[in-house]
């Protein structure tokens, strides 16, 4: 079977949960299936929860991991509903890769590409929403908002303003016409101009945020113990999101800033913070796999 996608921070991941010796362990985002065969390798007596939106990543991976079917449950949803669905069992390690998968990437048909014929971006393809209706039919003003919300673009004024001026001539209709009428538009050095415009779009049409905030939320209110959590996220919107989340979840005095005596109990931790710098890819992986630069890990344990 050729396999579409390398995992990223695999061996890291790999000593994150290496201590876990029964019980479940939720893959909240399975893909290809690489981080979940190497921890059902490493770790003989544990069970799997499998979980994707893409249903083209559940069949691969179902085929990928047939010989482990006895130790898995798969469930095609998105990631933010499947904690609490599963929180009767023993869980003791939760993960969640959050990135965009290769084959998504290289599937010219999804419209996640640069050089796409389509304009789609959607991981699950029976949600509504598609970077054409976004790009196509939402207002200049909402488009400035998804721009510098969730891109990040500096001119994002600018930014929404060429996609209006293009879509009066004639509609936008694939990823490629998207790429091309920003060709101009200034970025770094080596990065394509379009880059922060897919992203914005791209956690729009998939409410990406909204889907990690429910997941650590689901976590939270799960009243887990013993439990390992770990988040890999490929952009700065979603870390900052975990960092704080799991700031929060260590905090012992919940009290409002500025009150002089707690009140609180001041035993509301869930646990501790595992990395107090998030893991980052190595030089070695990075030239291997290009497109792990970019991602960061943080752990949690759940006491």
């Amino acid at each position: 079977m050729k396999i579409p996608h390398i995992p990223v921070l695999l061996d890291e991941v790999k000593a994150t949960f290496e201590d876990i010796k029964d019980g479940y362990i939720v893959d909240c985002t399975v893909g290809y299936g690489g981080h979940s065969e190497a921890l059902l390798e490493q770790n003989s007596d544990i069970k799997l929860i499998c979980c994707d939106q893409d249903m083209t990543a559940i069949d691969f991976s179902k085929k990928r991991l047939e010989r482990f079917k006895d130790r898995i449950i798969f469930e095609n949803a998105r990631f933010s509903s499947v904690v609490s669905k599963y929180s009767n069992l023993p869980i003791r390690g939760i993960f969640a890769d959050i990135g965009v998968s290769s084959l998504q990437l290289d599937d010219e048909s999804r419209g996640f590409g640069f050089n796409s014929d389509s304009l789609d971006m959607r991981m699950d393809k029976n949600n509504s929403l598609s970077a054409y209706e976004v790009v196509n039919n939402y207002s200049k003003q909402e488009l400035e908002d998804i721009l510098r919300d969730f891109g990040e673009v500096r001119d994002f004024k600018r930014a929404a303003k060429i996609i209006c001026d293009a879509r009066e001539n004639q509609k936008i209709k694939s990823s490629r016409e998207l790429t091309k009428i920003f060709k101009k538009f200034p970025s770094k050095k080596g990065i394509n101009p379009a880059t922060l415009v897919f992203q914005a779009i791209r956690i729009e049409v998939n409410d990406e945020l909204g889907e990690l905030a429910t997941l650590l939320k689901a976590i939270e209110k799960s009243k887990l113990k013993d439990c390992t959590v770990a988040i890999i996220s490929f952009h700065s919107l979603e870390d900052r999101i975990v960092k704080r989340v799991f700031k929060e979840f260590a905090k012992n005095c919940i009290c409002p800033s500025g009150v002089m005596k707690c009140t609180c109990g001041n035993n509301h931790s869930l646990g501790k913070i595992i990395t107090k710098k998030p893991i980052v890819p190595s030089k070695k992986e990075i030239k291997i796999n290009p497109r792990s630069r970019s991602s960061k890990m943080r752990v949690f344990k759940l006491i």
